[in-house]
């Protein structure tokens, strides 16, 4: 890709990456290892590794619905087309170059020679155009949800010769190249799953280090080595060094840290104050080392729905802003730990405002605009509807004690969690606890912001930010782009759109004899450049080995 192409950063795309924010606080910078007395890897070996969640939609990538436990299996199975470098810079991965024209309206993909699918078939444009159109709606027989406003933008899908495919566009597209990563989500399944009406689902067939061996709901995901994997290891043999790898489910956070110190597992993730506290006096206690990012990362915020009273009013917005002491969240519910976010775009990210504007703590303002509010329409109650986890239980008194105090009666409403994403859709609550936007390119933020998108769960109907969103999507000029989208910051601050909490901070633990997992020891991306220090979209298990 060209320099300007390049510089668009790293972000997320299309389809739910969303779970409540309260336990959802992970990623740090640093990571310590004993890799480097560990030697040249070691070939074979079986990984279990334990994941937040089950992913019971499955993985026919156009219509899944994939949070972040779902992404690690698809990026174990799947490959993308870019992938994000170590600068957040969105470079080829499966395709061998990704080039717009002068005015990005269209946009030439040249793919790898030699690639087969897991089932022997051989990558080229044909299939590719198919995921293509099947990601936009049209592709007969595949009914894609959120892709299908994501990728609205696209006019034509066309293959020019076997390896190569033109992309192009209604309007200017800059960041065109970041979906074609969409997080990890949009990964290229062989034509024998795109076409397969009854178990799209359940049978995977991609391109990735791993293919799928057996999948028992919530209780295991067994991908083994593909051995005909298109990167090569500096052994000269083809990635990846395991065996196989055996995803499982392990909802409750103590029981997957329980998990790694008895042996049951050697790998899991986590993102909770909590968990951070446990697993890093294992650390201290050397029984597990870690890997932490927060870089790019996605924030956590109670998301409100604009579209129903009595937050449908933005003095009533505002005075829940006002409300809430902010350090003393951190202290509190986080114990002291991660970085309070300013607005949706993380440090490092375009857009991103150490000061953007939002609501200061301010209880006499708040108990004001509650007073003004109640003169108009009367009493002033508010549902927040949450799971029944202890940390969500915990914001939940905190939110009720301090917003008692300003005049708000507020009520929790449970919800499993299963439940939590349908109540976004459905537009079913007033405030509800989230997860999501990880940092990058701010374009990749279109679909979840943009009016009338279904995605647009808070349902804000804003015209100022629909006009902001389209300027920045076309706008090629860098220091133009970063004005725009540092307005788009302020406009949340301005009307509290969101209530923010914290950037989220993500952890992958793993037991000693594990090795190929942090930054220094992940393998270089197919251009020679450094890996993406990102895990708030999860992070690539070709590289990880284990000793004898």
């Amino acid at each position: 890709m060209s320099d300007r192409r390049s510089s668009v950063s790293k972000g997320i795309a299309a389809a739910i990456a969303l779970l409540l924010f309260a336990a959802g606080c992970g990623g740090g910078d640093a990571g310590t290892s004993s890799d480097e007395e560990a030697g040249d890897p070691v070939r074979g070996g079986s990984v279990a590794y334990g994941l937040e969640a089950e992913t019971t939609g499955g993985w026919c990538l156009p219509e899944a619905q994939l949070a972040i436990s779902g992404i690690l299996v698809a990026r174990t199975v799947y490959d993308t087309l870019t992938a994000p470098n170590g600068d957040g810079e969105y470079v080829p991965y499966l395709a061998k170059s990704v080039e717009g024209n002068e005015d990005s309206t269209e946009w030439t993909i040249t793919l790898r020679e030699g690639v087969k699918f897991h089932d022997g078939t051989p990558l080229d444009a044909e299939v590719v155009k198919n995921n293509l159109d099947a990601y936009r709606g049209k592709y007969e027989g595949r009914a894609p949800l959120l892709f299908l406003f994501v990728f609205q933008n696209l006019t034509d899908v066309a293959v020019v010769d076997d390896m190569t495919v033109k992309v192009t566009t209604e309007k200017p597209w800059v960041a065109f190249p970041a979906y074609l990563f969409a997080s990890g989500r949009l990964g290229i399944m062989a034509q024998s799953q795109l076409d397969d009406q009854e178990s799209c689902d359940r049978k995977l067939v991609g391109t990735g280090p791993f293919k799928q061996k057996s999948w028992r709901v919530n209780q295991e995901f067994v991908a083994e080595k593909n051995p005909d994997y298109w990167q090569e290891a500096p052994d000269g043999k083809p990635y990846p060094y395991l065996d196989e790898i055996r995803f499982q489910p392990t909802p409750e956070p103590a029981q997957r840290i329980n998990g790694l110190q008895a042996g049951q597992l050697q790998m899991m993730h986590a993102s909770g104050a909590d968990e951070f506290v446990d697993l890093r006096a294992l650390e201290e206690a050397g029984t597990v080392e870690l890997y932490e990012s927060e870089k790019f990362a996605e924030v956590s915020y109670v998301m409100i729905n604009a579209s129903v009273p009595p937050t449908d009013d933005v003095r009533v917005r505002r005075a829940l802003a006002m409300a809430i002491d902010r350090q003393e969240y951190k202290e509190i519910i986080n114990q002291g730990l991660f970085t309070m976010a300013s607005g949706p775009y993380a440090p490092g990210s375009i857009g991103y405002l150490e000061d953007s504007g939002y609501p200061t703590y301010n209880p006499e303002r708040a108990k004001e605009l509650v007073e003004e509010y109640e003169d108009e329409k009367g009493p002033l109650k508010i549902t927040f509807k949450g799971t029944p986890s202890p940390a969500i239980q915990r914001v939940a008194q905190f939110l009720q004690e301090r917003l008692k105090e300003v005049g708000i009666e507020f009520t929790l409403q449970t919800v499993e969690q299963s439940e939590l994403i349908n109540t976004a859709i459905s537009g079913d609550f007033q405030l509800i606890g989230w997860r999501n936007h990880p940092g990058g390119d701010p374009d990749e933020q279109y679909v979840w912001w943009y009016k009338g998108s279904p995605a647009n769960f808070g349902r804000f109907q804003d015209d100022v930010m629909q006009g902001l969103l389209d300027e920045g999507r076309s706008e090629a000029d860098p220091a133009k782009r970063k004005e725009i989208y540092e307005d788009v910051n302020r406009r949340f601050a301005d009307q509290v759109w969101n209530l923010w909490a914290n950037w989220t901070r993500w952890v992958v633990a793993y037991v000693d004899g594990v090795h190929g997992v942090n930054l220094e020891t992940a393998p270089k991306l197919p251009d020679g450049s450094d890996p993406f220090p990102g895990l708030a979209t999860g992070h690539p298990v070709h590289g990880i080995w284990i000793e004898e």
